[in-house]
């Protein structure tokens, strides 16, 4: 630290002012003395007025002690570095190597990581080298921290070198940062890493396979594939499983875009898989890192309990009898209520002869169907439509709507049930519609891509079956779909103000699934063609309503997500049912989820009661990776546990393959009027820091004008003053 003499801001004027007032002062000083006869003390006190005149003047002109502090340690530089997963790109150049191979962003910036790179200014400054932005799960790279921390964590920082690729996508704007720095006269010398302009690749997105499938059943696994290619192109993609299962399938990929596909597979046995999807690589691709993805599947032996309540033996409750109870995958339960007959056959195995009392017995099915039934004596109840709805709403049971030509579902729409379902029908015709010439379906843009209308392999020739299925005879007076509610299938001919007549409709309601068929002539579509389409229909439509509801199960405890799919950083709603070890629905209990991501980091999810009477708690969670999640749900009262998986799609935040953006860092540079550098030229780097001028000293300005002290030193002299005028006999 060095002192420097006191300094004044003075002006003309001031010094004008203070001259003439210490001048009359002075002036009115002598001739007081002397009219006093030249007495000592009043010469004293006339001299102490003339020391306070000159003390204002002084403080008048703007007095300042100032201080300047030179460091004594050496200036210092931090070299931050990118060590982000999008910094194993391979796109790095070497511009000195003509024809050589790209390396990856992380290897071609290792001599400017090197210590040894930076001798040349250990003599004059010390040099810091630190990455940023280390492989975190669920964390992407920020620009901004490591600049904005960089004078609070180095000292005496002079400059900053910024290494990295550019790309940023996580905290504040990297200019922000550079602000603060400019404030601070640091500059910042950009080294951009990487390529500008994608290379020519192709990239495997996601790969999304459902959690669950069934031994003998295709499973339908949709995929993304990006390409930054100039020009379209067919190629052949590849499934194999771990038990040595492969599938491929012909595959045109759009030009610098995302085509979006799916791949059949149908598995032969049960157990866990891991299912693996690769892309051939193209003769004019340099990035072969990312034409591969995989993840888990589970494959079960299929056991869904189906409930049909039916009034009459109709043609369409006959065929849909035999077509569930023929399903392997399906048990079978039938209740036909026969309307005005005083007996009633037993039927064979499959019938019952009530509707299940109590939730124990009820909560069991999987799917129920209502056919042409109603709130009538001897038929549904009240409560009965009560305990349905929680069924689906809670417990994520499916329901499908059958109404029929007798029109008793007009009552059921007055009880619980008519919230469940999917469209408005008219009361005025509660009989439906009839004709004598077939009518017949036609597919919505919704029902085109549905899983539930998808009667053929290819969509061109699922139209053409639909477009060819025998028509019925008979639907139900439906006006127009409820909001909420997606439309698959419209009357072909039939309209009214609303718009086409809705025919297949379906809606989420709670946890579960609802189904409305507007016809009684599905069973039609067996003619010339005896149960390929009637039976794969209603299969679907079984295992849709059944999906979630089967995640996950065990004896006492059933665990479903919604989405069924979730995306990362997508909350994920969890729903468990815990039934007590006798059958009953949990009332109250403390249950918990602990979850481990697949970089091993744990979390605790603990679920609320959602209603006492049908044993549901539910809890969230946001998964910050993608892959697979292990869950262990445990529930205190019951000692009971279930083990379980999700799998989380999408892909990192940092993603390998993006092209460099040297536009952030060529802001950065010149915010803070640095310069931004190849990654060739370390020397011009080092020179570049050794021309930096040595930093301006601190300097720190004490205000003696306006300080305390100053103002304290006046009052005592004012009050000795005032005090020595009494002692002398002048006041």
């Amino acid at each position: 630290m060095t002192l420097s003499p006191i300094t004044f801001v003075t002006t003309p004027w001031t010094i004008a002012v203070s001259f003439t007032g210490v001048v009359v002062a002075a002036g009115f000083c002598w001739a007081a003395w002397r009219r006093g006869g030249y007495r000592t003390s009043l010469g004293m006190l006339e001299l102490l007025r003339l020391t306070i005149v000159c003390l204002w003047a002084v403080l008048f002109n703007q007095p300042e002690w100032v201080e300047e502090y030179r460091p004594d340690e050496k200036p210092s530089v931090a070299v931050l570095w990118d060590s982000s997963p999008s910094m194993e790109t391979r796109d790095f150049l070497q511009t000195s190597t003509s024809g050589s191979q790209p390396m990856t962003r992380h290897n071609g910036i290792t001599p400017l990581i090197d210590p040894a790179a930076w001798k040349k200014l250990e003599e004059r400054m010390d040099v810091h080298i630190e990455p940023f932005s280390p492989p975190q799960p669920g964390r992407g790279s920020d620009l901004y921290e490591p600049l904005a921390d960089a004078p609070e964590k180095f000292r005496n920082l002079r400059g900053v070198v910024l290494i990295s690729d550019g790309d940023w996508n996580e905290g504040r704007p990297p200019v922000e940062g550079a602000l603060r720095l400019r404030l601070k006269g640091i500059p910042v010398f950009s080294v951009a890493a990487g390529s500008d302009t994608r290379l020519p690749d192709i990239e495997l997105l996601s790969l999304d396979a459902p959690t669950f499938g069934v031994a003998g059943k295709s499973v339908r696994i949709p995929f993304t594939v990006e390409s930054a290619m100039p020009r379209e192109y067919t190629t052949t993609v590849t499934l194999k499983t771990s038990d040595g299962d492969e599938v491929t399938k012909e595959l045109r990929i759009l030009p610098m875009g995302r085509t979006s596909d799916w791949i059949l597979w149908k598995p032969k046995t049960t157990g866990d898989f891991t299912v693996s999807l690769e892309v051939p690589k193209h003769a004019d691709e340099t990035l072969v890192d990312n034409n591969k993805l995989s993840a888990p599947i589970s494959i079960r032996e299929e056991k869904l309990r189906v409930l049909v309540v039916e009034s009459y033996p109709r043609w369409e409750y006959r065929y849909l009898r035999n077509a569930l109870s023929r399903d392997p995958g399906i048990e079978l339960a039938c209740l036909l209520f026969h309307p005005g007959l005083t007996k009633v056959g037993g039927g064979n195995k499959d019938y019952i002869k009530q509707v299940p009392a109590g939730l124990d017995e009820l909560s069991k099915f999987d799917v129920v169907f209502l056919g042409d039934v109603g709130l009538e004596e001897n038929q549904l109840t009240l409560e009965q439509c009560r305990l349905l709805k929680g069924l689906v709403e809670h417990q994520a049971s499916g329901l499908v709507f059958m109404p029929g030509i007798q029109g008793r579902q007009f009552s059921l729409l007055d009880t619980e049930l008519g919230d469940l379902c999917p469209v408005v029908l008219d009361a005025t015709q509660p009989g439906g519609w009839g004709s004598r010439t077939p009518s017949h379906f036609e597919l919505t843009e919704l029902g085109r891509r549905s899983l539930l209308t998808k009667l053929a392999d290819t969509q061109d020739d699922n139209i053409e079956v639909w477009e060819g299925l025998p028509g019925f005879q008979w639907h139900a007076p439906v006006l127009r779909a409820k909001a909420g509610s997606d439309v698959l299938c419209v009357h072909k001919d039939a309209a009214n103000e609303y718009g086409r007549v809705p025919l297949l409709a379906t809606r989420t309601f709670g946890a579960g699934k609802v189904l409305f068929m507007g016809t009684d002539g599905a069973w039609r579509w067996r003619k010339g063609v005896e149960d390929r389409y009637h039976y794969r229909f209603w299969g679907q439509v079984v295992r849709w309503m059944a999906y979630q509801r089967n995640m996950a199960k065990g004896e006492t405890m059933r665990l479903f997500y919604t989405p069924d799919q979730p995306q990362m950083r997508q909350a994920v709603s969890l729903h468990a049912i815990v039934m007590e070890k006798s059958g009953e629905p949990l009332h109250d209990g403390e249950v918990a989820a602990r979850i481990t991501a697949p970089s091993g980091k744990g979390e605790v999810v603990r679920f609320r009661s959602a209603g006492d009477e049908w044993g549901v708690f539910t809890g969230r969670f946001t998964a910050l990776e993608p892959g697979k999640h292990h869950v262990l749900l445990s529930c205190r009262q019951t000692n009971a546990t279930l083990e379980s998986s999700f799998y989380v799609q999408g892909v990192a935040t940092e993603r390998v393959g993006r092209a460099a953006r040297p536009e952030v860092l060529e802001e950065i540079a010149r915010v803070t009027r640095g310069k931004v550098i190849g990654p060739d030229k370390l020397d011009e780097v080092v020179r570049s820091l050794a021309e930096l001028p040595d930093p301006p000293p601190l300097v720190r300005r004490v205000q003696l004008w306006s300080h305390v002290l100053a103002g304290a030193l006046m009052v005592v002299l004012l009050s000795v003053f005032w005090v020595g005028r009494k002692l002398t006999g002048l006041i």
